[in-house]
């Protein structure tokens, strides 16, 4: 047992405890595959420690170190809850190929996925934790091994404590992306904490910045979202520069018209098979939509020269005390010499060099 999967496992357990799950006493399993029944043995509480009692003290400290009961499943069997922080449909043979190969060989999950009853439903089972590994088992299912069942262990829990357990497991697998994440708290801070968030976060024992951070995350829109190459690129930094430049509505059209452009941009290098932009190129360049733009200052209209007749025969280019004058003679019509130096007499005379 590798010791990430070790501490995840003392982690869900330590979770299951302090959400308050009847705990579960040694079982006597049936051969019909149904539920298995459990016998408790009797006794009474004498004044001194009995044989008994010595011996009940015994099975408690060793139903501490027994796993609890598992049950085997067909993946058809659990429908997914909806309050899982991973997106099911986004699930695929790439993302999860070397937990298929791992399960393949097994003959099953190693570790169990959790459920719990639902009596009412068309399925007989919900599942709360465990979305890849019935993924795996489900792509197997289809694809020639239907042999193979889902080990899943069944708890009693409200939605709240599935929420609070589905989430401690996530938080220690890398493949959770940031935004699954948030968007799962996005609901939950709704869904179970009537949308107080210091309620949330002292339940989930988090930073209450932690979980501001994931919120703002949540908040950006699809086109921004869109702009990524992967949904897995999105991290919660990013949300925390752009979440604040998008409320501003100065900033947010040119923001989201700039993520459309990008996705348009990544759509093409795909189909070319080239390499997409990184996450931190599509952050800078969307916070960067939001920079204002210098205004070009208005280009001064050249001064015309003009006869006495009102014919033009050029324009003065230049005319400053540091650089001089520049004027072009060009007539635009007939004009003799003396004319054109009788108009540039007046100019040359309120030329900036001579005061």
């Amino acid at each position: 047992m590798s010791s990430a999967g070790g501490k995840r496992r003392s982690l869900l357990t330590n979770a299951i405890e302090s959400i308050g799950t009847t705990p579960v006493p040694t079982p006597i399993a049936k051969d019909d595959g149904q539920d298995l029944a459990v016998q408790e043995l009797p006794g009474e509480e004498p004044a001194a420690p009995s044989f008994l009692e010595r011996r009940g003290i015994a099975f408690d400290e060793i139903a501490r170190t027994v796993k609890r009961p598992t049950i085997r499943l067909k993946p058809s069997e659990c429908s997914i809850w909806r309050g899982n922080a991973r997106d099911y449909a986004a699930l695929s043979y790439d993302r999860c190929s070397s937990l298929i190969e791992s399960i393949r060989e097994e003959g099953t999950n190693r570790e169990p996925v959790v459920v719990r009853r639902t009596p009412n439903s068309d399925r007989p089972y919900e599942l709360i934790v465990g979305t890849r590994r019935h993924f795996c088992v489900s792509w197997l299912h289809a694809n020639n091994h239907s042999e193979i069942e889902l080990v899943a262990r069944i708890e009693t829990l409200d939605d709240e404590g599935a929420f609070r357990l589905a989430d401690l497991e996530n938080r220690e697998r890398e493949d959770v992306t940031d935004l699954e994440r948030a968007r799962n708290y996005r609901h939950a801070v709704d869904a179970y904490y009537g949308g107080v968030r210091t309620q949330m976060a002292d339940r989930l024992a988090i930073p209450k910045q932690n979980l501001h951070n994931l919120l703002q995350l949540s908040e950006l829109p699809d086109e921004v979202v869109s702009a990524f190459a992967d949904p897995g690129d999105i991290k919660v930094r990013h949300g925390m520069r752009l979440a604040p430049l998008l409320k501003d509505e100065r900033h947010r059209d040119g923001i989201v018209a700039a993520a459309i452009e990008i996705a348009a941009e990544q759509a093409a290098l795909r189909n070319a098979g080239a390499d997409r932009i990184e996450g931190s190129k599509v952050c800078e360049r969307l916070a960067g939509a939001a920079q204002p733009t210098k205004a070009q200052p208005a280009r001064r209209a050249k001064a015309a020269l003009t006869m006495a007749g009102g014919a033009q025969i050029g324009q003065i280019l230049v005319d400053t005390r540091a650089k001089g004058i520049t004027v072009n003679i060009n007539p635009r019509g007939a004009a003799s010499i003396d004319e054109i130096l009788e108009t540039l007499r007046p100019v040359l005379e309120a030329a900036k060099f001579t005061r």
